[in-house]
């Protein structure tokens, strides 16, 4: 989730209590120790951690990602951002980005499971030292799955505490459909909690997600970012023994877009840029709601950030401006 998920997302986000912890963007470790201030930049809740790691201002848990495949180096900015306050960290192994794998990162490691583990145990190790997890986030393989049982293996046997597993290969990117049903094989081949992850955009998709992979737990990404209640609808949907909420409305989309837009001009970010960045993410939105879709080819070419909010907000769609009001539903 490179270039989406920061702070001011992860903290919109997990305001309702729905998510159980998040992840930060990957921190790219190449061949030195970083300065704090690059860790400080990628999960600046670091900043207020306590005794309890980093957290959002709903105090929703934050797991610090590092990306990279050298294991002296990964080690040695493990420590660093465990000084600075991390208590659990995650290695990407699934990163798809074309430019990330030709520089030797995320998916690439994956063509060779001896590499997954050396990675692994080093980090591991630093963890160790610390009373820090460590945790793994794999796919399925890079071109094909042979490789996938073996990589989830090595990653177990380096000393992950957990293991995400995106239920694709790295060629297979994006595109649907995920295999979740290769998970339930991982899950017969190591003994560490594995959770599931791809797809899952509904509550549907969630129960199918576990019901194929028998992972208790699931990742959600891109789905969070389409439909900002997805968290709180399953998470009501477990708690009240099967109500359904209902649709999420236009003008929730719309709050959770200007706030985001609020935080990013209270940190002074240009307002191109946050035109750019709210595009971005309306246009995540727009695959799953025709109310985004409709937005999003309104604003599309629009520059300004006042008339952007102000086309967020305008009424010409007709939205239910009682948004806050969960009305469920029992699923049949």
């Amino acid at each position: 989730m490179e270039g989406v998920i920061d702070a001011d997302t992860r903290a919109l986000l997990s305001d309702d209590g729905a998510l159980d912890w998040c992840v930060t963007e990957f921190v790219r470790v190449v061949d030195a120790k970083l300065p704090p201030r690059v860790f400080l930049r990628h999960c600046p809740e670091l900043a207020t951690a306590g005794s309890s790691g980093p957290l959002t201002p709903s105090s929703t848990p934050v797991t610090l990602q590092l990306l990279g495949s050298d294991p002296q180096a990964l080690a040695a900015n493990a420590e660093q951002a465990i000084a600075q306050g991390a208590t659990r960290l995650d290695l990407n192994f699934g990163c798809p980005a074309k430019t990330v794998n030709r520089h030797d990162g995320g998916a690439s490691l994956l063509r060779t499971p001896e590499r997954v583990h050396a990675v692994v145990t080093a980090v591991a190790d630093a963890g160790r030292r610390f009373g820090v997890s460590v945790n793994a986030k794999l796919r399925l393989g890079f071109d094909d799955k042979q490789l996938a049982l073996a990589c989830a293996q090595a990653a177990e046997a380096g000393g992950a505490e957990e293991l995400v597993v995106h239920a694709r290969t790295r060629r297979e990117g994006y595109r649907p459909p995920a295999h979740w049903e290769w998970i339930a094989r991982i899950r017969s081949a190591v003994s560490v909690p594995v959770v599931a992850n791809g797809d899952i955009w509904s509550l549907e998709d969630y129960w199918k997600a576990r019901t194929l992979s028998g992972c208790h737990d699931v990742m959600l990404g891109r789905g969070m970012l389409a439909d900002p209640w997805l968290a709180r609808r399953i998470r009501h949907w477990q708690d009240s023994g099967g109500e359904r909420l209902s649709p999420t409305p236009w003008s929730a989309r719309s709050a959770m877009l200007t706030r985001y837009a609020q935080a990013k001009q209270q940190a002074g970010m240009q307002e191109k840029v946050i035109v750019s960045l709210l595009k971005q993410w309306l246009n995540i939105m727009r695959g799953r709601d025709a109310e985004a879709a409709t937005r999003f080819m309104a604003l599309r070419r629009e520059t300004a950030l006042p008339s952007f909010l102000a086309g967020l907000d305008s009424d010409e769609s007709g939205h239910d401006p009682s948004w806050g009001h969960l009305r469920p539903t029992t699923i049949e």
